[in-house]
């Protein structure tokens, strides 16, 4: 069994490089996320025919009017340490489809059971934005997504059968000003560059710790077997 120490301590060095070069890999894609992010707030706007196939970020200028009956609102999001509702509504688009916008954010005001009214421009409007990918379903507590106006995430599909409309699976997130009293301060994703540098870091000294202690343990059974 004089072989174990060498066979885990290499074993333990793949590993930990392997887990090193991954969170490399990581920061590399956050890296080119952010430049991705940068180009787009410096683009123009594209009129999508299909806002399924554009890329999340990319900033798109869509013009309707607001189904302003399928609104609802999605709770516990917190703007500045306040509570609150993102509020959203399906924009059916002068092509014909109907893309559901996260117009902004509301105060949940001081009674929270009663919903605050959402002001909708009627008739035809522009809306700028940027594409966004809904967030896969957080963990919650709550049996379904949401009931009438009152929603505790977003699920796609769920929406478009409570409210039978055939909404695209991509949302836009309104950048534009309104006359709505919606607050529309949409925070930059966290990238976490140096964190994952911090753990690729970390595990590479893992890895050289391991190297080290093969090297020590082959030096030492050496040193024995010259002795003897």
């Amino acid at each position: 069994m004089d072989w174990l120490p060498f066979v885990v301590g290499i074993l333990l060095c793949i590993l930990t490089v392997q887990l090193g070069l991954w969170q490399t890999r990581r920061a590399e894609e956050k890296i080119a996320l952010g430049e991705r992010l940068e180009v787009a707030r410096s683009e123009a706007p594209v009129q999508p025919a299909d806002i399924d196939t554009v890329d999340e970020w990319t900033r798109v200028e869509l013009a309707g009017h607001w189904i302003a009956d399928k609104t609802i609102l999605v709770d516990n999001r917190v703007h500045q340490g306040q509570p609150g509702f993102h509020v959203m509504t399906p924009l059916q688009t002068r092509g014909g489809s109907i893309v559901l916008v996260r117009r902004g954010w509301v105060s949940t005001g001081r009674d929270r059971l009663v919903l605050p009214q959402i002001t909708t421009p009627s008739g035809d409007v522009v809306v700028i934005g940027q594409v966004r990918i809904p967030e896969k379903k957080p963990y919650s507590l709550a049996d379904q997504a949401g009931q009438g106006r009152l929603w505790q995430y977003l699920d796609m599909n769920a929406y478009a059968k409570a409210f039978d409309v055939a909404v695209a699976q991509r949302i836009v997130e309104q950048l534009s000003d309104a006359d709505d009293a919606l607050v529309r301060d949409w925070p930059r994703p966290d990238l976490g560059i140096d964190r994952h540098r911090g753990y690729a870091a970390q595990w590479f000294g893992f890895a050289a710790l391991s190297a080290a202690l093969v090297i020590w343990f082959g030096w030492r059974r050496w040193q024995q077997h010259g002795n003897s």
